[in-house]
């Protein structure tokens, strides 16, 4: 692996971190996990199992890291952040914060 390249999935998985931790912030990370039911849909963020925060820990963040950690092959973009700010209005919580971490995450992936 090149050293960019390992450079990239160090600065990934600081993202990722700063996902949960913004999550953290606003209390939208969970040490509870969802049902395993919940992991069978086929649908876009899981929307019909899970709330868009339970699949940005539970799905997103946790696919990814596993990715970067196992060197697998990353997808050539994300594009996740307007979902978040879509799911996220009138919360009546300050969620810019989760929102930039995971636009960064987005423009450093692709």
């Amino acid at each position: 692996m090149s050293q960019n390249n390992q450079v990239l999935r160090q600065q990934l998985l600081l993202l990722l971190d700063r996902v949960e931790t913004e999550m953290s912030i606003v209390g939208m990370w969970s040490n509870t996990m969802p049902a395993l039911e919940s992991f069978q849909s086929e649908l876009p963020f899981f929307y019909d199992t899970m709330n868009f925060e339970e699949w940005v820990q539970w799905v997103y963040v946790a696919r990814f890291r596993e990715m970067i950690k196992t060197n697998q092959l990353l997808p050539q973009g994300s594009d996740v952040s307007p979902m978040a700010q879509e799911s996220f209005k009138g919360r009546g919580l300050n969620c810019e914060g989760i929102i930039a971490a995971l636009r960064a995450f987005d423009c450093a992936l692709g």
